[in-house]
């Protein structure tokens, strides 16, 4: 008989039950739950038996938000920035592994979807194969941790440790109020991706990467300019393939693109950004430029807005995207002081903002963060309240169905 951990859940009034391929072995209500079943599935990572757990936590779920992008995409910059809308700083996990890729604060658990490799660094490179391609990723245990924790179970997440490339024993991750998975496929799986209350993902355009990896790579890591591109040509048939076509499913989409105010640029230091919003997502009204639903072209340097060459151009419409309705907010160029970013701010609508300049307030609190002089670090402040707004409603949802319930 396979024995799985035992754990104390958050929530006194929790209902759990264990499902195996045949039958459902507990389903109880207790705080201290024992887990286990007759099957003999043997862990990829040649570990023990695992279980299926299936738990309802009441009013207590957890939101589960999805955030996809190859890697130096800005992953981390962004959960940064989210993770400070919610209050508290984002550490790994006290007096565990100090290579945990998870980070924690007050109010979000931040999980990086790295950790659900199957292979380690040597075994990818024997089978050929990277760490893009599905058969290189544990999907099972991925959906059904993503779906115990949103349901308010804890579970022991394996570690990937990106400096040994080896697997590490694992943590033991407990439900939040947020949790955030990020990494190359939040979305692929159908599965995991219906668990998602919201999901956005980073397109950074095949210019822009090039830039910023020739950017860092040669002038930090010393790499010459061939083995960059080979690197790059390496994995774009796996990117192509795995990672790109999840932006079809994001409620929200962060395009990075070179600048049209620059003829020709290819330095990658002054970019086009594009926020694109998926209309008729619950819980989440698109941001708009003056007029919703309207096409509007803004040029908004003059005495309120300092603007060097070349200068900074707003967009704001209606589109579409993989045959979904969108609306697409776009920033050209880059800002010379952030704190004119107040008379931007005050021209956006839909902002889910509690006061007025808490976009501009963000900002500058987070200035020495990549991308704050433009789109990047402003639409990602933007996603980052509009989800505190999204978790705010669910909540409230969720408090007033019981409420309704006794009405009744």
């Amino acid at each position: 008989m396979a024995v799985c951990p035992v754990y104390t859940t958050q929530s006194l009034n929790s209902t759990c039950s264990i499902s195996t391929p045949s039958k459902t072995h507990f389903s109880s209500h207790h705080n201290h739950l024992v887990f286990y079943r007759t099957s003999k599935r043997t862990s990829k990572r040649g570990g023990s038996s695992s279980c299926v757990i299936t738990c309802s936590a009441g009013d207590s779920q957890t939101v589960v938000i999805g955030l996809a992008a190859d890697s130096g995409c800005g992953k981390s910059t962004f959960m940064r920035r989210l993770t400070s809308v919610f209050g508290g700083a984002a550490e790994p996990p006290k007096g565990g592994n100090p290579d945990s890729n998870t980070l924690i604060s007050d109010m979000t658990t931040v999980i990086c979807l790295d950790d659900y490799h199957s292979l380690d660094r040597t075994g990818r490179k024997e089978k050929g194969v990277t760490a893009l391609d599905p058969r290189a990723n544990d999907f099972d245990l991925m959906y059904e941790q993503v779906k115990a924790l949103k349901s308010g179970v804890a579970v022991d997440k394996p570690i990937y440790n990106h400096v040994s490339g080896l697997l590490d024993p694992p943590e033991l991750i407990k439900p939040p109020k947020i949790l955030v998975i990020e990494g190359l496929h939040p979305m692929f799986d159908e599965r995991v991706r219906d668990l998602l209350d919201f999901s956005i993902y980073l397109d950074i355009s095949n210019e822009v990467k090039f830039a910023w990896k020739i950017q860092r790579d040669m002038a930090e890591r010393g790499h010459s300019l061939e083995s960059i591109k080979a690197s790059i040509e390496a994995r774009k048939p796996d990117f192509d393939a795995f990672i790109d076509p999840q932006k079809q499913y994001a409620d929200a989409v962060i395009e990075v693109l070179p600048t049209q105010l620059i003829p020709d640029d290819n330095e990658g230091k002054v970019l086009r950004v594009r926020l694109i919003m998926k209309e008729g997502v619950e819980h989440f009204s698109p941001v708009y430029l003056f007029d919703e639903g309207s096409t509007i072209s803004w040029i908004p340097c003059g005495r309120k807005l300092t603007c060097s060459y070349p200068g900074i151009k707003f967009s704001y419409g209606p589109d579409t995207y993989f045959g979904h309705e969108v609306s697409v907010l776009e920033m050209d160029g880059q800002f010379d002081r952030l704190d004119e970013l107040i008379y931007v701010e005050s021209h956006l609508s839909n902002l889910s903002t509690k006061f007025y300049g808490e976009v501009t307030q963000q900002m500058l609190k987070h200035a020495d963060f990549p991308g704050s002089n433009n789109g990047t670090g402003l639409f990602q402040t933007i996603v980052g309240l509009k989800i505190r707004d999204l978790y705010e409603q669910i909540t409230a949802s969720k408090t007033a169905a019981p409420l309704q319930a006794t009405k009744a």
